[in-house]
């Protein structure tokens, strides 16, 4: 079983960072990808960023794009994100997310940033 633990988020004031962490169970390189998801309240959760596997190819969100930084560490088996110039609207849960080979989604219990002053 597969264990994806977050951690980072906190209270930031805007134009501020953060970098959240994912601790994976097992090594990343099981997986196809990985990725960030967020939720706000009465939204639905979307994607902020993935990497597959070998971090050939990383893809973002056309709202975080030039702020936001996705990358992983594989020694450690650890995925971050990093976050510059956080908006308010930046708040929401923040989700690790990884991919098996077939596809199968795991994902991590969230972590809360928030974005306020």
């Amino acid at each position: 079983q597969v264990q994806l633990v977050e951690s980072g988020g906190e209270l930031v004031q805007p134009g501020g960072s953060l970098r959240l962490s994912c601790a994976a169970s097992r090594s990343i390189f099981s997986f196809y990808a990985m990725g960030w998801y967020r939720q706000a309240p009465g939204k639905q959760r979307e994607v902020v960023a993935e990497i597959t596997r070998g971090r050939t190819i990383t893809n973002y969100a056309d709202y975080v794009k030039g702020r936001f930084t996705i990358s992983t560490d594989n020694a450690k088996n650890m995925l971050y994100l990093q976050m510059n110039s956080l908006k308010p609207e930046d708040t929401a849960v923040y989700f690790c997310n990884a991919k098996s080979p077939e596809f199968f989604n795991y994902w991590g219990q969230g972590t809360q940033v928030t974005v306020s002053s």
